[in-house]
């Protein structure tokens, strides 16, 4: 499943605007340069069946392959930028979803 992209979805709760700006601002060069897309996030999510997330915002982006969203989280920059989101929010999940394989 390495040829496939990957969808990573993020649920958090902003509790220090500031902090999480300093995250934002750092964020996306480093998914960049790991090939990364961003995708959307919401603040205002709709759960139409089952249980709602918690009340936050809820981020989408994309790697070309599981082995670029592994290198992108294991980036000792970004681990160190993520000292901020950390600080600055109450994360509820981060979670990576592969995306089908081609058909042929």
């Amino acid at each position: 499943m390495s040829d496939v992209p990957v969808y990573m979805i993020a649920n958090l709760v902003v509790n220090d605007v500031e902090r999480y700006r300093a995250y934002e601002e750092g964020f996306f060069p480093i998914l960049k340069r790991h090939g990364g897309r961003f995708h959307t996030f919401d603040d205002s999510i709709v759960t139409f069946e089952g249980e709602a997330p918690p009340k936050g915002r809820l981020v989408i982006f994309q790697f070309p392959s599981e082995q670029a969203a592994r290198a992108w989280y294991d980036d000792p920059e970004y681990q160190a930028l993520s000292e901020h989101r950390r600080a600055g929010t109450s994360l509820q999940f981060l979670t990576m979803v592969h995306g089908l394989p081609p058909r042929g």
